[in-house]
């Protein structure tokens, strides 16, 4: 019994990797196709997503769940309009990430991955009413003042890394509010604003500027494969995160972050100075702190019992 346990643990922590490693390394994905601008390659994601999540729906026999879900919604027009906007956020999410990645930001976009999880807390706490423990509350502090070290000594805002975490944590919250299956979700978000990015690929195509065809093999093979790619780390963080505590799910996630940070600096030669350094050390910190403070939360009840 123990023997089949501890395989799937180690099935559910290699999946968690997985997931977090190829987001990680993502960057380099859109690097190869800077030759389209990031509306033209967010268009085919949304696009080849909905395609790919569509069979997948099929292969894994989830169409009467897809179909039923559908039908809910439609009666439900809050949770609807929740979706709708999930929908939205998390294309805004994917616009600025790719935008930001061909424009050598990617260690902004790291900074806002990094933040994420502490944004998302302070969301908890605003939406839901979560109670923060006094940890909980001096890693929010310590992340606040890396990020207003940069804005003081850049004079500018962050905006990038803001965007991306704020969007993504609102993404979450509504995905909390709204309680879906993630396969059928992500298969009706993508499907909400295909319609838009149909339009565009065929706006592209009239202005004769779009990339996707015989002149373009290399990228066109690219455009369709990033339903591959959005939908591959889904489906192996949604396997990691079915088997695994969510204290070392909080773990692993900042893998992402960093091979990404890594990639902008070895790689892609960003400059990382002193005063990047010394605001991600209170980052950092406050990501340190509150993975501390989520281990002990999650151990509290089982000592308890």
């Amino acid at each position: 019994m123990n023997t089949m346990q501890d395989k799937n643990i180690r099935s559910g922590a290699a999946a968690a990797i997985g997931s977090y490693v190829l987001w990680g390394i993502l960057p380099l994905y859109w690097k190869f196709l800077q030759e389209a601008s990031a509306y033209e390659i967010l268009a085919h994601r949304i696009c080849w997503s909905f395609v790919f999540m569509l069979g997948l729906l099929f292969f894994m026999k989830k169409i009467a769940s897809f179909k039923q879900t559908t039908k809910i919604l439609w009666q439900d027009k809050k949770r609807t309009f929740l979706l709708f906007l999930a929908a939205l956020l998390i294309s805004v999410n994917w616009f600025i990430y790719i935008w930001a990645v061909n424009h050598a930001r990617i260690l902004e976009t790291s900074i806002g991955y990094y933040m994420n999880p502490l944004v998302s807390v302070f969301l908890g706490m605003i939406i839901f009413k979560e109670k923060l423990n006094f940890w909980k509350k001096v890693s929010l502090f310590l992340a606040g003042i890396g990020i207003l070290n940069m804005t003081i000594q850049f004079g500018t805002v962050p905006w990038i890394s803001l965007i991306l975490a704020s969007s993504f944590a609102f993404y979450g919250a509504l995905k909390k509010m709204i309680q879906l299956d993630p396969i059928v979700s992500i298969t009706l978000e993508t499907f909400m604003v295909l319609p838009l990015a149909i339009v565009y690929l065929l706006y592209l195509v009239g202005i004769g500027e779009s990339h996707f065809g015989f002149a373009y093999p290399h990228v066109t093979l690219l455009l369709l494969s990033t339903g591959v790619v959005t939908a591959i780390p889904l489906l192996l963080f949604s396997k990691g995160a079915n088997i695994l505590p969510l204290n070392v799910m909080g773990f692993f996630q900042y893998l992402s972050p960093s091979i990404s940070l890594f990639i902008g600096v070895t790689v892609f030669h960003e400059t990382f100075s002193f005063i990047h350094l010394f605001s991600f050390g209170f980052i950092w910190l406050g990501l340190l702190i509150f993975s501390f403070s989520e281990r002990a939360a999650f151990r509290q009840p089982s000592s308890c019992s």
